[in-house]
């Protein structure tokens, strides 16, 4: 069931404080900085250092020393950068490493002392809780199996309909299965199924879909993404069929760390443990026999922030929500509500997943006023469909891309749409393009003021498209106005009048 639209943001006060979570994991150590404490915060500074503390923690039970070092100086550099940015919260957090190492408590203790951190280290089912509401904070419907995969420790919890089920945690970590196995990829499979084996409750998940969450995998899609040829870079709900994704997993684990050394995906510190990520992914996989395998690139640090929200706003629509916030504060003097009820009549009998995406195309409309005339179309189609946000499936970026591209003047046989038209249907491209022309029109006709539309009727009847002007408002019609009527009566195979 669809989430509750955001709230009206144009009315609401904009909150500045700024939130920080730095993320002290296994592998890497990150910095992530929020511009304020909403449903859909902008990140406005991210930053991820790969410092490996989580080395030899299998065999020695203790830190890495000079992950340790690396980690120090680093931590003391996002410190002082939270600082300078006027963070008014920052929240760190330390995974698997710091908690199992013998010498984690004097880590903790160290950066307390020596850079005033306070550090929570978070237990593995606190993770795997954490991860999971990531995933629901980006995918709220997600109905499956959450796994997040970090350096030490893999965490997984079950999804029903968007409701956090049973979690655990298994030190499956591609680290600690390097060191566990002896770097033999043969043993270390035998221990992700035997330790899979043991979890009674994942039969209840087969044939569902896998919610993977973790920067290995995501590497892992990056890969995939290259090799099939993928039109769109964006990993968040990047989707692959369970066998297929099974089947490349296994291909990415049988690789060595020379193979991956120039591949631009792929960074070199990652490039030892990322067969080892592919071989758990390839083990839950065919655990679960998974239906498909969706990337989120939300986990524990988004969780954890989307956890300190009040529950009315962890209720809200992620995607609403945000084009929301971006049409308030980027656009001129429209409304998205405005636009959405005057197009309602060409779009009768669509479901609530159809009208919540002409929302937020109508929401976006006015987002590139700005832009030079000559690129708007461009800039459009560019900056809508690479978007910042989640809440929304890839077929839906490029629907809402092409909106933006005909909106602004664009045409459908543009070169700009051929590499993205494997992901939608005739159906699809044939409604962004009524929509994106009853947005130019609505725009050209009021100047962008669309508030005068809530006086001005369009029509569709069976054999024609009007447009009702109260005598009033009149002498809003004029060529351009015209030309935009008969270019949307066309689209819809209608006459076009104006009475």
């Amino acid at each position: 069931m669809p989430l509750p639209f955001a709230r009206d943001w144009t009315e609401a006060p904009r909150q500045t404080a700024r939130v920080g979570v730095l993320d002290i994991g296994s592998n890497s150590i990150r910095l992530v900085v929020y511009d304020r404490n909403c449903r859909a915060p902008v990140p406005i500074y991210n930053e991820k250092v790969m410092c490996g503390i989580g080395r030899g923690v299998e065999q020695a039970g203790r830190l890495n020393g000079e992950g340790v070092a690396q980690a120090l100086v680093n931590l003391c550099r996002f410190k002082a950068l939270a600082d300078a940015m006027g963070v008014a919260r920052l929240d760190v957090l330390a995974t698997a490493a710091v908690r199992d190492a013998k010498d984690g408590h004097d880590f903790v203790v160290t950066l307390r002392e020596r850079l005033g951190l306070e550090v929570q280290v978070i237990s593995g089912e606190e993770e795997a809780r954490l991860s999971a509401l990531g995933v629901l904070s980006a995918i709220p419907e997600a109905d499956g199996l959450s796994a997040d995969l970090g350096g030490g420790s893999l965490e997984l919890a079950g999804l029903e309909r968007g409701s956090l089920g049973q979690r655990v945690t298994l030190p499956l970590g591609p680290l600690r299965l390097m060191e566990a196995s002896g770097e033999r990829p043969a043993l270390a499979t035998r221990m992700i199924d035997q330790a899979l084996e043991k979890i009674a409750w994942l039969k209840g998940f087969r044939r569902r879909r896998l919610y993977v969450v973790g920067g290995s995998w995501r590497a892992v899609a990056k890969l995939h993404m290259a090799q099939s040829n993928y039109p769109l870079r964006v990993i968040h709900h990047y989707t692959v069929a369970g066998p297929q994704a099974a089947d490349f997993a296994n291909q990415v684990g049988r690789q060595t760390k020379a193979a991956f050394d120039r591949v631009p995906a792929v960074s070199r510190r990652r490039g030892d443990t990322l067969p080892y990520a592919a071989l758990v992914l390839e083990g839950l996989i065919r655990a679960i026999d998974a239906q498909s395998v969706v990337f989120s690139s939300y986990g524990l640090r988004e969780g954890h922030f989307y956890n300190l929200l009040p529950a009315e706003e962890q209720r809200l629509d992620p995607l609403v929500s945000a084009c929301a916030d971006l049409a308030a504060h980027q656009g001129r003097f429209g409304s998205g509500e405005i636009l959405t009820a005057w197009t309602d009549g060409l779009f009768a009998g669509e479901d609530l997943s159809a009208l919540r995406l002409r929302r937020v195309a109508c929401l976006l409309s006015d987002l590139c006023w700005a832009e030079h005339p000559d690129y708007r179309a461009e800039h459009a189609f560019e900056r809508v469909l690479r978007l910042p946000v989640v809440g929304v499936e890839h077929h839906e970026r490029a629907q809402l891309a092409v909106t933006s591209l005909v909106r602004y003047g664009g045409r459908l046989d543009d070169l700009l749409l051929r590499p993205l038209r494997p992901l939608l249907s005739d159906g699809q491209v044939m409604r962004a393009e009524v929509l994106g022309l009853a947005l130019r029109l609505a725009h050209s006709l009021t100047g962008g003021l669309t508030g005068l539309l809530n006086r001005i009727g369009l029509r569709l009847a069976a054999d024609r498209l009007e447009l009702l002007l109260p005598a009033d408002l009149s002498n809003l019609r004029g060529d351009v106005v015209d030309r935009r009527l008969e270019a949307l009566a066309r689209a819809l195979n209608r006459e076009w009048h104006i009475p």
